[in-house]
């Protein structure tokens, strides 16, 4: 695992590397597969969430925000408990994309086979609605690594990324539910 210390003045360092690392250096790292453990260096307070919370910010920025509007809703009005519930509702919310990506494809599918236009015009317009940049085929399946091409060239979070990231909502959860015993 490697330890990233964060400084009062906000620096992040990597004890590995032996070098300052930005927090796009991080999401490299998590990308690569590395686990991670943030802390601050002056309390010993372990910051991962705090700041793999702050990389999905940031990537949300630069991506024009890539979570729908009720997931980031249903964080913030989530908490202890229902984060649980969260979790489910990013699943389905997630599920529901493909499902629709299915469909268009299975529709001009149809439209093809019945002659109401050509593959060609097929594949122009699944490129739009898909707003895909991959050579889409409409007598074969798409290959598993041409879809994890062309999500890795978007930066899209991997499955992996995501079970971390749930992994964290369980462990926020229950700090969460710890300190509200506290008060």
């Amino acid at each position: 695992m490697t330890t990233i210390k964060r400084y009062p003045n906000r620096k992040l360092y990597d004890t590995e590397a032996k070098q300052y690392i930005t927090l796009e250096g991080i999401a490299e790292l998590i990308r690569q597969g590395k686990e991670i453990q943030v802390i601050d260096n002056a309390t010993g307070e372990d910051l991962t969430a705090l700041t793999l919370t702050q990389i999905i910010l940031d990537f949300g920025k630069k991506q024009g925000g890539f979570l729908p509007r009720n997931v980031l809703a249903g964080i913030i009005q989530t908490s202890g408990d229902r984060i649980s519930a969260f979790q489910k509702s990013l699943v389905s919310s997630l599920g529901y994309v493909q499902q629709l990506d299915d469909e268009i494809r299975r529709r001009v599918h149809i439209l093809v086979s019945q002659g109401e236009m050509t593959e060609a015009e097929g594949k122009n317009i699944l490129g739009k609605l898909l707003n895909a940049n991959i050579r889409i085929s409409l007598d074969r399946p798409i290959k598993q690594d041409e879809i994890e091409k062309y999500l890795a060239d978007r930066e899209v979070p991997t499955r992996d990324e995501f079970q971390q990231l749930f992994n964290q909502i369980d462990e926020l959860t229950s700090k969460v539910d710890e300190m509200g015993r506290k008060q």
